[in-house]
């Protein structure tokens, strides 16, 4: 979990507007779904509407408990980062270079063969080794303590939700705080690139935040948004099944224009949409359409095989997601947002 305002605050806010859009502020029109919690296999409902003018799906109320939908025992993100020494932690180290700059010729190699999925969307961002780089909502930074081994200098991971400040190390720490509670060093902005890796989606307060963002930013800063979308194959296909509508953590599911609208409104120019989703897009939600949770004993992501998929399945989806991806398809994207220079 990552940035949000106050539960009390977000209810205030949902409940007053109900199905009036939080980004275009259309209220004709919109299509309600009620989704259930199928990541835990809760199964409870949630109600989200989706605009009918933007596209954009939101959750219409924010759960008075909605802190009890990220117990820290099962949630990915809180997992602490085990470093990899020896020759193979040397390789993973070339590897996540090149992935995340394009140079080392070693890394290229190991980038072919045993693939980094995300660090190569930091290309789009045109960073180096000495950008000044913000992880928003990074939980246990498992991506900047990648970036960190690679030989990345100035970086700084934040999350209100963690328990406690991390300390690592290989010198990267992580902070217990807001991005409000960021201040500036400089009156031109102090950030060269601001990521949120899959954590703007859980974000309620999202003009405030991108405001703040824009603040941070220095002239020609990038802010990188890597979210679900709902510009997509698997959300025209799955509706309520969809495996990243991820009730109720995920307060929006945006369109390209939602995310367009966004940008514009908070100052910021959006230079590019790069997709990358993958197979789970597919399993995933086929297993929401049979009942199958996601932490289900049966489920592909707790025991392979033990689920309704072999290996077979698995790389169609993987072929699949692929083509989606060249289509501008996928469920998920990598959003640029650049600050004026």
């Amino acid at each position: 979990m990552t940035e949000t305002t106050s539960i009390e605050s977000s209810n205030k806010q949902s409940s007053a507007n109900m199905t009036v859009c939080r980004i275009c502020e259309n209220s004709d029109h919109n299509i309600t779904h009620e989704v259930r919690e199928m990541m835990l296999g809760l199964r409870t409902l949630h109600s989200y509407f989706e605009c009918a003018d933007c596209g954009c799906l939101q959750i219409t109320e924010v759960p008075d408990n909605i802190q009890s939908f990220y117990p820290s025992d099962d949630y990915y993100s809180y997992d602490k980062v085990k470093a990899v020494s020896g020759i193979k932690g040397f390789l993973i180290k070339k590897r996540d270079r090149y992935a995340a700059t394009g140079s080392c010729l070693l890394g290229k190699i190991m980038q072919r063969f045993q693939p980094h999925d995300k660090l190569p969307s930091l290309l789009y961002a045109n960073v180096k080794l000495d950008s000044k780089i913000l992880d928003v909502g990074c939980g246990a930074a498992h991506l900047l303590h990648a970036m960190k081994e690679a030989g990345f200098k100035n970086l700084l991971g934040i999350d209100p939700f963690n328990n406690e400040d991390i300390n690592y190390d290989n010198g990267l720490k992580i902070e217990k705080k807001s991005i409000h509670d960021l201040t500036l060093n400089h009156e031109s902005g102090d950030w060269d690139l601001i990521m949120f890796n899959h954590s703007f989606e859980h974000v309620f307060d999202q003009h405030d935040v991108l405001e703040k963002v824009f603040e941070l930013l220095k002239p020609g800063g990038v802010c990188m948004i890597r979210i679900p979308t709902v510009t997509s194959w698997a959300w025209r296909s799955y509706g309520v099944d969809w495996v990243q509508l991820d009730a109720p953590r995920h307060f929006f599911l945006h369109s390209i224009r939602s995310m367009q609208l966004l940008a514009d409104q908070t100052g910021l120019n959006l230079d590019d949409v790069v997709y990358d989703s993958f197979a789970f897009q597919s399993w995933g939600s086929i297993q929401y359409q049979h009942d199958i949770a996601l932490q289900d004993e049966n489920s592909y992501a707790v025991n392979p095989d033990k689920s309704r998929f072999n290996a077979e399945d698995i790389r169609e989806f993987e072929e699949h997601s692929k083509e989606l991806n060249r289509t501008k398809s996928g469920d998920q994207a990598a959003f640029y947002l650049k600050k004026p220079a």
